[in-house]
């Protein structure tokens, strides 16, 4: 199978946790076996389990790339937005770096789906069999549509002609009102949960004639003139050649706390205690404080860097205004050689603990504004400052001028305090430099 994963989020919905560098979908509160992982590790799993020979590719931002990087390696291709476009963009984008950079012909079928939903195998059985309803070609656009468990006001619904398990689409309806969509339910309709399977040179020839473009990289450098249009309104909606697979098996969205609760592998994570009047709540801490619950009652509790969320389960589904109005940076970032976690911020410095993991390094880079302070707390490693190596152990301290150029290389596992202190200090003030070349 050729797989396309749509890997977006605001990360307003599951705070503190999640924040805009860490969507919900990196947050490891699922086991595989003894150890956590997160909603993309588990997709990845179950993807490769049902087809060990998928290509999977992630179509992302560019703030979520280091995030999978930690958590799959080199296991998948990803494709990178240079900004948010919204969804019919970001998928034609996918389609072009499939073809013109991995090499995928234009005749095998490609299958569109989100990362985030919470399923079992099945469901990705059902993908398998719908790029199979692409190759067929009785069909332009092949969806998965999902059957409803309740009339749902939070979804879109499909609309099939008939109830059989591929069926023609006679139309498509927008989020309705609780009965409403009990009727379209009588109807057969279907949750429209943006599954979708396409020969890849048909969605190519639709895009460019929508969009003027020759290949990936020239589409790549005009991203951000392009019109910000779900895939939904630019090509499903106006396709007259489209089919429908029903799937009734099992599948959750957990955009919400009180959704996360039902699926997450242990009602507390982190250093917790409930007593023996708590119940039907759940708490998650990330901070190395304990946290202590007395007589909590359908609640929701997380913690993290970020800020504490307490919360009644049901009302956790309404936080996103309110989570809006906060502002601060995110205070922990998943990289792709380790993590990055904000220990204590003050006008004029900021203190952070790297976490590297063994044989990786960072990019080789400087910042214009801000001097560095590194202490190493443990482990081994090595430090190049304007092309001048030095071996790092615990104990070790390195300040780092503005404007040199400068890299980490972990030979163990290597933690490091780093104090950055100026007048000016942002995530933004960083450039990177070819280590070969500098």
């Amino acid at each position: 199978m050729n797989i396309i994963l749509l890997s977006g989020g605001s990360g307003k919905r599951l705070w503190p946790l999640s924040n805009d560098i860490r969507s919900k979908q990196f947050i490891k509160l699922f086991k595989n076996g003894d150890e956590y992982e997160s909603m993309v590790q588990r997709v990845y799993r179950q993807i490769t389990t049902v087809d060990p020979n998928a290509n999977v590719t992630i179509a992302t931002s560019k703030s979520q790339a280091s995030a999978i990087k930690n958590q799959l390696g080199e296991k998948v291709s990803i494709c990178v937005e240079p900004c948010r476009r919204d969804t019919f963009p970001a998928i034609v984008l996918a389609a072009a770096y499939l073809h013109d950079e991995l090499g995928v012909d234009i005749g095998e079928s490609v299958v569109v789906c989100p990362v985030d939903p919470y399923v079992d195998n099945t469901y990705y059985e059902a993908v398998g069999k719908l790029q199979k309803l692409a190759e067929e070609g009785n069909a332009n656009i092949t969806l998965m549509g999902i059957e409803p468990t309740y009339p749902s006001e939070k979804y879109g619904y499909i609309i099939p002609e008939s109830g059989d398990n591929v069926s023609k689409v006679r139309e498509f309806r927008e989020k309705p009102d609780t009965e409403t969509a009990k009727k379209y339910i009588e109807q057969n309709a279907l949750w429209n949960a943006g599954i979708f399977a396409f020969r890849l040179g048909y969605l190519l020839d639709k895009a460019h004639t929508m969009i003027e473009f020759d290949d990936y990289r020239g589409l790549f450098g005009k991203y951000d003139t392009l019109e910000k249009i779900s895939f939904d309104y630019a090509v499903v909606e106006k396709e007259p050649s489209i089919q429908v697979l029903r799937y009734g098996g099992s599948w959750k969205d957990v955009g919400t706390w009180n959704m996360m609760a039902e699926v997450m592998a242990d009602t507390a994570k982190g250093k917790v205690i409930l007593d023996e009047t708590c119940g039907n709540t759940n708490v998650v801490n990330e901070l190395n404080i304990p946290i202590l619950c007395i007589g909590c009652r359908d609640m929701i509790i997380a913690a993290s860097g970020d800020g504490i969320l307490i919360s009644d389960k049901e009302r956790s589904a309404y936080m996103k205004p309110y989570v809006e109005k906060i502002e601060t940076e995110a205070m922990y970032a998943e990289k792709s050689w380790g993590t990055y976690t904000v220990i204590d911020v003050q006008p004029g410095s900021m203190t952070v603990k790297v976490s590297m993991r063994a044989g990786e390094h960072m990019s080789y880079h400087m910042h214009n504004y801000r001097e560095e302070v590194w202490t190493v707390v443990s482990g081994e490693g090595k430090a190049v400052v304007d092309g001048m190596e030095q071996i790092l152990r615990a104990g070790d301290v390195i300040t780092i001028a503005a404007g040199c150029k400068h890299m980490v290389e972990a030979v163990t596992a290597l933690d490091i305090v780093e104090v950055q202190l100026g007048d000016e200090i942002s995530v933004s003030d960083k450039i990177k430099f070819d280590p070969e070349r500098s």
